[in-house]
């Protein structure tokens, strides 16, 4: 081989070589395109390759009315005031979320205040609940299964009293298991109209 070749393949592989390994140090520096540091958005929409919609993470403003089978119907409840997740079926449809808020209004009074985790029966209401309030309004905290009118309700209520409360199939109370804010204990039972029938208590 001649000189001049041999003194040109020598710099060429030298060049190529420094190039190459100058890419790779460059490469390994640089942060994987999928990794941020901090996102700022307003909301996030998670969906399936199909574009089925599967979960909505929004600030309040943002955040949608009731979807079902991918449609929005503003009609099928109240406008939401919180932040928070909602969660949807394979269909698209609403099957639980959860939301949570708190400000004070114009009075001073506070309103909105408390966080629900919840899901929902398929094409039906809540059968799950978490839930914990404490505004002007309401101010409570507990959990609630349901089925049908069917209802378990284990928490605290306004007054401060613990409970656990069991309903029919029409959603009247038939027991319920409580202490009173002052620590007296009771155990009610109720008819078919949601009338007490029965209660015991400590003998004093």
């Amino acid at each position: 081989m001649k000189p001049f070749l041999q003194k040109f393949l020598l710099v060429y592989s030298a060049a190529v070589s420094t190039a190459l390994l100058c890419f790779i140090l460059i490469g390994a520096a640089k942060p994987h395109a999928s990794d941020f540091d901090e996102i700022r958005v307003h909301r996030i929409n998670i969906v399936e390759p199909d574009g089925t919609l599967r979960l909505v993470i929004s600030n309040k403003d943002q955040l949608p009315p009731v979807i079902i089978k991918g449609k929005e119907h503003p009609e099928a409840g109240e406008p939401r005031p919180q932040a928070g997740m909602l969660f949807y079926n394979d269909e698209g449809s609403e099957n639980g979320g959860l939301i949570f808020g708190g400000r004070k209004n114009e009075k001073g009074e506070v309103v909105d205040s408390g966080g629900s985790l919840s899901f929902d029966k398929y094409g039906e209401g809540q059968i799950v609940q978490l839930a914990g309030v404490d505004d002007k309004d309401n101010q409570f905290a507990g959990l609630r299964v349901s089925q049908g009118g069917q209802r378990i309700w284990i928490g605290r209520e306004a007054a401060g009293t613990a409970s656990v409360s069991l309903t029919d199939a029409k959603g009247k109370k038939r027991i319920v298991m409580q202490v009173a804010s002052d620590g007296t204990p009771s155990l009610g039972f109720f008819d078919a109209n949601g009338q007490l029938v029965q209660e015991l208590t400590p003998r004093k």
